[in-house]
């Protein structure tokens, strides 16, 4: 038996703080080596952040990050780390020169790569070769793809071991660089990886490694980012897999955590594996990397901790508990919450809390995100606001923790609406655009940044008012769903009871009519159809891009699916405007679904 012992580290960097993510970096090979790893690897660009999007065009950029990578390769040095092998994501700027919009500086063709660091050298290379430009995805336009297979055979006195590297989208597709890998014996394949979470991608993620260990031959160790990165949400769950297909080793979701894993690869399985698929002619004749030395455990490792083996087989459920859709909603949530505010420079938030379920939900995730010393909730009743709104808002407050105010706005609206007298919709819109300007105010005044407590069904139709409620620097529930509001408000309850807490959310926010409370005994299905049955289509437009018919046909009234198909269409410019929020669903409004403004097309 030929034996490894592997550390994969789920960090949380942030785009272009690079002396912090080298910390990272370095603490982890520090952990790493204290549990006696051999080989270590970290996500994709984790040096750089990710994703970075157009700084990549920025000659100071691409300099920096390459002045990171040699100062990496120093601290670990210096901090005697750089006897464990390190495979980490960063920039590289090593292709063919790409010419940029007319007047501009011609930049090398920058490369998204993976690095492999050993004792003080750069070892290895392998650049990504799939450019991903579906859904969130824009790499095309920020990288160019390599065409190298870079095998790298680490030496040990029981015997060699081949390791591979391949890079995120490249695990993916059975042509390319992973074809090439299984002609080549490789006995571990480590996939560095920046994946953003949305509902199954953990179940898709582990089917994706298992299909590739088995046309491989190859153990699959896939390392995954964690943590919030603008409207991404990385959620870790780095995995192991068996070319059997049985899962080692699974890490916990939405935490940094360092997975060590101890892989026995029997002699047998480094004969030559035959492959499912032919191998890419541009990938066959590209040659191996020079050869690693690790030592043997004896003289170069720490005792094994006892606590560190390989999963017997069929024990996935033991590793690593499966959690329900609403959970791991709650929790991308709650982290992309936290690190907006905080890799933004801020500390607390404030929102507007009116009673009703949206901000009731939005204030208790800035509280399991933040503490409710850093939510800082307001109320803004006017002449239209109901008793029990008031009410409900204040039993929030007093459930969380959270700082609570109360501004009415009675004397604003009067004296705005003497000067500019409106009517109808015009004039409902005043009460949400004055709560605006003071929550801004507010926000400005006392260093709090602004929440939006919209959700997507809102979003989706325009039942938002711009500049009013819609205004704000971040929106948690962007891509949420109003049915799936009430889901997350139930099931966050039920989890303070299963642990004997006082549920955060008062039960007359869940189940009394959702209403704006803009006008006299205002209700949302005045204007919209029940949120189950608007929800079901939009998931069908919006989420599966069915077209008019197909919605009709699967048993929707049609002149229901053209009036909130019309509102969608209408909607696009508030949607254009709208705070960033976090991606949890399939399509998410903003990098996810591009459409025009000016469009006549519906259907």
């Amino acid at each position: 038996m030929t034996q490894l012992r592997l550390a994969l580290a789920q960090i949380n960097p942030t785009v272009g703080d690079f002396a912090g993510n080298t910390e990272l970096i370095v603490n982890a090979a520090r952990n790493a080596r204290e549990a006696g790893a051999q080989l270590l690897a970290v996500g994709e660009m984790a040096l750089t952040g990710y994703p970075i999007e157009d700084l990549v065009l920025r000659e100071a950029f691409v300099a920096n990050s390459a002045a990171a990578l040699a100062q990496l390769q120093q601290r670990l040095g210096d901090s005697q780390l750089d006897d464990v092998a390190l495979i980490v994501g960063a920039l590289g700027a090593d292709g063919p020169v790409r010419p940029q919009a007319v007047g501009a500086r011609s930049l090398a063709g920058a490369r998204n790569m993976a690095v492999l660091l050993h004792r003080g050298q750069v070892v290895a290379k392998q650049n990504k070769h799939h450019l991903p430009t579906h859904g969130v995805f824009d790499e095309n336009r920020h990288f160019v793809p390599g065409n190298q297979l870079s095998i790298v055979t680490m030496a040990s006195d029981d015997g060699p071991i081949k390791l591979g590297m391949l890079v995120c989208e490249d695990l993916w597709h059975v042509n390319g660089p992973l074809a090439a890998c299984a002609s080549k014996d490789i006995g571990v394949l480590v996939c560095i990886n920046a994946s953003p979470y949305e509902y199954g991608k953990d179940a898709a993620r582990v089917a994706v490694c298992q299909q590739a260990a088995r046309h491989t031959g190859a153990i699959i160790a896939y390392v995954n980012l964690v943590g919030g990165q603008d409207e991404l949400v990385f959620d870790g769950s780095s995995i192991v897999v068996h070319p059997d297909g049985r899962v080692l080793a699974h890490a916990p979701s939405y935490e940094d955590h360092l997975l060590v894993v101890d892989l026995d690869l029997p002699t047998e399985h480094l004969k030559r594996h035959t492959p499912d698929t032919a191998l890419p002619t541009e990938l066959s004749e590209l040659p191996e990397q020079p050869t690693i030395t690790i030592e043997h455990a004896q003289t170069m490792l720490r005792p094994r901790p006892v606590n560190v083996k390989p999963a017997p087989a069929g024990s996935a459920q033991l590793i690593r508990k499966e959690r329900g859709q609403e959970q791991q909603t709650w929790q991308a949530l709650s982290l992309g919450l936290r690190d907006y505010v905080h890799k933004n420079g801020f500390s607390c938030v404030v929102l507007g809390v009116s009673g009703g379920i949206d901000s009731a939900v939005c204030a208790t995730l800035a509280c399991d995100a933040l503490g409710g010393s850093q939510v800082h909730g307001v109320a803004l009743p006017s002449a239209f606001s109901s008793q029990h709104s008031y009410d409900d808002a204040a039993d929030l407050a007093a459930r969380t923790g959270l700082h609570y105010r109360v501004i009415p706005i009675n004397g604003l609206v009067k004296t705005f609406s003497d000067e500019l007298p409106l009517r109808g919709l015009a004039a409902q819109n005043v009460q949400a655009r004055l709560r605006a300007v003071l929550l801004m105010g507010i926000s400005n005044s006392e260093g709090q940044l602004l929440l939006s407590t919209g959700n997507k069904s809102e979003l989706a139709v325009g039942y938002s008012t711009l500049y009013g409620d819609a205004a704000g620097a971040f929106a948690p529930l962007k891509d949420v769903y109003k049915t799936m509001v009430w889901k997350l408000a139930r099931w966050r309850n039920s989890y303070a009871e299963q642990r004997d807490e006082q549920p955060p959310i008062p039960e007359n926010s869940i189940v009394k009519p959702p209403s704006a409370e803009l006008s006299l005994d205002q209700l949302d299905s005045d204007a919209l159809p029940p949120y189950d049955v608007l929800d079901a289509i939009l998931r069908l437009y919006v989420d599966s891009d069915a077209g008019r018919e197909e919605i009709v046909a699967a048993g929707y009234d049609s002149e229901l699916v053209d009036s909130v198909l019309r509102l969608i269409k209408t909607a696009e410019h508030k949607r254009r405007q709208a705070p960033p929020g976090p991606k949890v669903s399939t399509k998410a409004f903003g990098r996810d679904r591009r459409l025009p403004i000016a469009n006549r097309f519906v259907g």
